[in-house]
């Protein structure tokens, strides 16, 4: 599903990506988070909900900083073979990581398989469509990769809202929330302003840097 060279990758910053944490219902005992780099989310997580969190992480470096935080670590890539039971979490969760998959449909219906009755699956994803890549590609005619962001270097697949809605539904996933996250917009440019505002429907989906979406399993 993904390069293996990613095991001897670079690892991301320790982040608690504290801008998730609201999607995961209250009622949730048991998370797993698949690409759960250092353990920040979990830890951010567990600093204000008594809930068992498990991680599945390919980097040894951040698995190791992770397993130190998180109540389970497992030092592989999310397969069918990875070591992680069936019918026990009551949240699966993708913090900007199916973006870095080669089939990330098929990893959201592996997750399924990991859920209890009433489980759900959330994700974090990248909005290509964020108007500083469009300002990119248009001004600078450019597609130019870089170490993070939504041109990050790693990055497999680049999604919409449209397409990663359309990335759930294919996968047998109703949606339950699609709601933009990290809103970056606003400039001191009075121009720009006056654009956001007038065109403000036809540019909504250009303020955000990702989208955080909720889905349940279609059974």
């Amino acid at each position: 599903m993904i390069d293996e060279n990613s095991k001897d990758s670079c690892t991301y910053s320790h982040t608690a990506r504290r801008q998730m944490l609201p999607f995961i219902p209250q009622s949730a005992k048991r998370v797993l988070d698949v690409g759960c780099n250092t353990g920040g989310f979990g830890q951010a997580l567990k600093s204000i909900r008594d809930v068992e969190v498990w991680g599945v992480e390919p980097n040894t470096k951040a698995a190791e900083v992770a397993a130190g935080i998180l109540d389970k670590v497992i030092f592989d890539i999310f397969t069918e073979e990875t070591d992680v039971p069936d019918n026990y979490f009551d949240v699966v969760i993708f913090n900007d990581v199916l973006e870095h998959l080669i089939e990330p449909g098929e990893a959201l219906r592996i997750a399924q398989r990991k859920l209890r009755a009433g489980g759900c699956v959330i994700a974090s994803i990248p909005n290509v469509l964020h108007h500083g890549n469009l300002l990119h590609m248009l001004v600078e005619k450019d597609f130019k990769y870089e170490s993070v962001g939504i041109r990050d270097k790693t990055h497999l697949r680049f999604f919409t809202r449209t397409s990663a809605i359309r990335l759930f539904t294919e996968s047998g996933l109703k949606i339950l929330t699609v709601q933009g996250i990290n809103e970056d917009w606003w400039s001191p440019s009075l121009k720009r302003r006056i654009i956001y505002k007038i065109f403000a429907k036809y540019l909504e989906e250009t303020k955000y840097l990702q989208y955080a979406i909720v889905g349940k399993p279609e059974r």
